[in-house]
């Protein structure tokens, strides 16, 4: 089965996806760097690296380190800024047809606020995944992620700033995610993404030092796919807006699960710095799948996963 086979479309927040299968925020950069590698047209949808009002160095290299069941990360949210975005780089991105998300981030909910307004302005866009992992340097370094408080805030601010659909991406570094999965909902969220990476330490033994530049690091890739089925679960069991799930997704029986765990669309990240072409391997695999269940179509997934 093609990745552009009818029976793989889903609907996310009312937007027309060719398959379930998203491009994970940070992973394909802008997304113009892969277009030698890989068919952009075919993709799900494409989640563009985070942005912030004002260009990003990032932290210190290195900035990956490999383990054996995944990578641990810390870019440090490098970016150039979302104006020079608009100028140059979502002028190509909107000649795509594949859906095209841009990934926000502050420290501030005006920092987001002032993000989205100058995306609003341009054309191109399918909507906006919130990255809320970071600290809100008015409230002394509390993470948005881990308060339903200050998750709520920075949410409503958007929502009220916005036009097109606004996803959250939430945390899985937080005692319940119940709790910021509803505040999420009810503070507007058309859509949840979950999870993000999980705060992590790699230590070069013989140096005695941290392997990765900033000290700790996001862990990614396929080690953490079992916890991150679970919250993406406990996500879906608790809101009724669409889910979208994420963490360890290698191949189409992967991004199965996460559908039967109630995710409606799927982000592939960890896997495209192995394999640049991941995400449309992965939506044909999917198909594949399919047609051994004898699934007609890639909905009748969603949400049928039973304990008894």
């Amino acid at each position: 089965m093609r990745a552009g086979d009818p029976r793989l479309a889903v609907t996310l927040c009312g937007i027309r996806l060719k398959n379930p299968v998203i491009a994970a925020s940070g992973t394909l950069g802008y997304g113009l760097e892969f277009a030698g590698l890989l068919d952009l047209n075919q993709l799900g949808g494409m989640v563009v690296k985070g942005l912030s009002r004002e260009p990003m160095e990032g932290s210190p290299p290195p900035r990956l380190y490999e383990c054996p069941a995944g990578m641990i990360n810390s870019v440090g949210l490098q970016n150039i800024g979302v104006r020079a975005f608009v100028s140059g780089k979502l002028p190509a991105l909107a000649r795509l047809s594949t859906a095209v998300f841009a990934n926000v981030f502050g420290y501030t909910p005006e920092d987001y606020a002032e993000v989205i307004r100058v995306l609003e302005d341009a054309e191109g866009l399918a909507g906006y995944e919130l990255n809320v992992s970071c600290p809100n340097t008015q409230r002394g370094g509390m993470h948005f992620s881990s308060d339903p408080s200050l998750l709520s805030e920075v949410v409503a601010v958007v929502k009220r700033a916005a036009r097109r659909p606004v996803m959250v991406k939430l945390s899985p570094n937080v005692a319940r995610i119940e709790p910021l999965a509803r505040a999420a909902e009810e503070a507007g969220a058309d859509a949840i993404s979950l999870v993000n990476t999980f705060i992590a330490l790699a230590i070069e033994a013989r140096t005695r030092r941290p392997a990765i530049g900033a000290g700790l690091g996001g862990l990614s890739g396929p080690g953490i796919k079992p916890i991150a089925l679970r919250m993406v679960w406990e996500a879906a069991q608790t809101v009724h807006v669409p889910v979208v799930g994420m963490g360890g997704i290698s191949n189409g029986t992967d991004a199965a699960e996460f559908l039967i765990a109630g995710a409606t669309a799927v982000q592939v990240g960890t896997a495209t710095f192995w394999d640049p072409r991941a995400p449309l391997r992965i939506a044909r695999e999917l198909g594949r799948f399919l047609e051994k269940e004898n699934a007609g179509s890639v909905t009748e997934l969603v949400g049928t996963l039973r304990f008894e």
